[in-house]
């Protein structure tokens, strides 16, 4: 669905910017409705003070625009043309004389950003991230519901994970039976490549699953999440194989009180910062402060990361709906990892946790 464009004109107003043309894919599919994956080729979208915008795309797509939500213009281009002569067109054929001109500065790159230079050179280049930071950092109550629903989905995940826990199998084997069974749940994407790490190979924060095979007395870390209708879940949950050892236990403990005394410290108006220090204390306190080498948390929407980051020394205020992951984890090298995240949203008066699989310790016979 489209939306929010029109704060977007607003900026352009108050900036005395006649463009802004947009390139990332997630913050294009957030405004737009249209998700795309446009590899090496350019994908667009144009946004003026007072004319309607424009989505520029690869002309192999322009079907698929046509489907989607966009109720304006479309542009394309083959493989032969050169796509910036075709935006700068349609740009000038709007406002023909382009001053100031916005920008995402931290994703285009150099080489894309020295070609529209070239073309309008009388041109002062603005950035417009943090515009596009603020706008999606407030959910609707639309997308929490979508988020709300992706968090169901993850929650699945995880179970399918667990139920696949057996001696011998590998830390591949499972996670290929978890993205099979939620294709067979109609998720067309998995947040980020799934994780599922066993034994000391937890104490990798983000290690790579592979042939290691789970055996008795492993912890089992899983990490994952979906794409549903354009929004990003994403939860982490460790599992115990077997009897653990008393460290292992002492472990998880630490990580599940950290974890819930963070959450309880959400509420609309408390820096983001008193979050991460509830939960970086305990862990400290406990002797194992060297070993959580991470922010508790970041931004989730349509990004599976996105602002804001909630560390230590954020001082930025919690406010209602903003919808984050809070995430602690503490990975001894040699003994074991354990990270325990959940979803949560920002209420006025506390937080709703949208992940609801269990987090006590859960033992696998």
């Amino acid at each position: 669905m489209e939306k929010n464009i029109d704060i977007l004109q607003n900026w352009l107003k108050e900036q005395g910017a006649e463009v802004a043309f947009i390139t990332d894919p997630e913050n294009i599919a957030y405004f737009t409705g249209y998700h795309s994956d446009p590899h090496e080729r350019v994908l667009g979208l144009a946004v003026f003070p007072e004319v309607a915008p424009f989505l520029f795309t690869p002309g192999l797509e322009i079907e698929d625009v046509k489907k989607s939500d966009w109720s304006h213009d479309t542009y394309g281009y083959s493989d032969i043309e050169n796509p910036w002569e075709i935006i700068v067109t349609e740009i000038t054929k709007r406002v023909p004389t382009v001053k100031k001109f916005a920008i995402e500065k931290s994703h285009m790159s150099v080489d894309r950003f020295e070609i529209l230079a070239k073309y309008l050179t009388d041109a002062t280049f603005i950035s417009i991230e943090e515009k596009i930071q603020m706008i999606r950092l407030i959910k609707t109550p639309e997308e929490l519901t979508i988020l709300k629903e992706a968090a169901l989905l993850a929650d699945y995940a995880i179970q399918v994970g667990v139920d696949e826990i057996a001696e011998g199998k590998t830390e591949a084997e499972i996670v290929a039976k978890i993205e099979y069974e939620m294709k067979k749940k109609g998720v067309t994407a998995m947040s980020f490549s799934t994780m599922v790490l066993t034994g000391t190979k937890g104490a990798l924060p983000h290690g790579t699953p592979g042939d290691t095979r789970i055996k008795k007395g492993d912890l089992v870390l899983f990490d994952l999440g979906v794409v549903h209708k354009g929004y990003c879940s994403d939860i982490t949950r460790t599992i115990a194989y077997g009897e653990i050892s008393a460290e292992q236990e002492k472990i998880y403990n630490t990580v599940l009180k950290a974890q819930l005394a963070a959450i309880e410290k959400v509420k609309a108006g408390i820096p983001a910062k008193e979050i991460d220090l509830t939960a970086r204390n305990i862990i400290k306190d406990a002797g194992y402060g060297d070993y959580f080498p991470h922010r508790l948390g970041h931004g989730l929407g349509a990004s599976v990361h996105e602002f804001p980051s909630i560390t230590e020394t954020n001082e930025m205020a919690l406010q209602e709906n903003m919808v984050f992951t809070i995430e602690p984890g503490i990975y001894v090298p040699g003994v074991a990892g354990v990270r325990i995240e959940d979803d949560i949203v920002v209420t006025k008066d506390g937080y709703e946790i949208l992940t609801e699989f269990p987090k006590e310790l859960m033992y696998v016979k």
